[in-house]
């Protein structure tokens, strides 16, 4: 049994049909019906049930279609990425969240880029499960977002946890209040979350964060991306839960004030593909651990 006869398989099932099968995968029909006879064989099973019109699959061919067609998904993705790894000319693409660029990336890129001026570095503006998509498909080779998430092909490490804050407009009553503000006194505001799509994103990190604390946000409403949530903000439309490092976003007609809740945070993540332990990303994170060592700022080392 070999990738081959995994692939003509999904192929039936999921055309239901030998003939479609056999269009899709640019092979005659009698070759197609050999393989799925061969392929019963060696497993000792039947697949199909015979006769059935249309195509239905047995309990097993069930099984084997949901693990063969997940084994040529893994097949896929680590071609894609051996591939990426296995470059001959340096490029370096990374996956980053709107938020991280307020934030310590560009002091970040502007070090590392000055260190290795023979590496191309392209930059993509990826939510966080966008990156992991695109790691597995090659297309970018380390991501800094703000989700937590299991991908058995994709390594993470969490760099810190950055403290959230409340985005207010100005004159808002509380922007002037010397306290920090408490997620309770927001609660009756309409919560501006950010993105909407795809999900899980941010905007879930954020409902979390009330819910944890046994809050529900009366009005919530689901915007696009991070600048919409703050112009609307500015516009007096609602307020937002954003990190930190948000206050680099300077605007006359928003007021940044910091939680009373020390363990409101929000991580930033390094992703990377599994198994890649290429130079770029272990001279990235020591870029990122000497940019922090100088701050002050909390964190742990990794070394890969």
């Amino acid at each position: 049994m070999d990738l081959r006869h995994l692939r003509y398989f999904v192929a039936v099932a999921d055309e239901k049909n030998f003939t479609r099968a056999a269009e899709r995968l640019n092979i005659a029909q009698p070759p197609l019906s050999r393989q799925i006879q061969q392929l019963e064989e060696e497993l000792g099973v039947v697949l199909i049930e015979k006769g059935s019109r249309p195509l239905r699959l047995t309990d097993a061919g069930k099984f084997f279609h949901a693990h063969a067609a997940e084994l040529l998904a893994k097949a896929a993705d680590l071609k894609a990425m051996t591939q990426r790894v296995g470059k001959i000319d340096r490029k370096f693409a990374i996956g980053f969240v709107a938020s991280t660029l307020y934030g310590l990336l560009p002091e970040i890129v502007r070090r590392f880029r000055n260190r290795y001026q023979s590496l191309e570095i392209s930059f993509h503006e990826l939510t966080t499960m966008e990156q992991l998509q695109a790691l597995k498909e090659g297309k970018i080779d380390v991501g800094f977002g703000r989700l937590k998430s299991e991908d058995p092909a994709i390594w993470r490490i969490v760099l810190r946890e950055e403290a959230l804050m409340v985005a207010l407009p100005a004159g808002h009553r509380l922007g002037t209040a010397e306290a920090p503000v408490k997620l309770s006194q927001i609660v009756h505001e309409p919560l501006l979350v950010y993105p909407k799509s795809p999900r899980p994103s941010f905007a879930d990190q954020v409902l979390a964060t009330f819910k944890e604390r046994n809050l529900v946000p009366q009005t919530v409403l689901e915007v696009r991306e991070l600048q919409i949530a703050i112009g609307l903000v500015g516009a007096g439309q609602g307020v937002a839960v954003v990190p930190q490092s948000l206050q680099g976003m300077i605007r006359t007609d928003v007021v940044y004030r910091p939680l009373d809740d020390l363990s409101a945070v929000s991580p930033i993540i390094f992703s990377a593909r599994h198994m890649d332990r290429s130079p770029e990303l272990a001279n990235m994170l020591e870029v990122i651990y000497e940019i922090y060592d100088e701050l002050g700022i909390a964190h742990v080392k990794h070394v890969l």
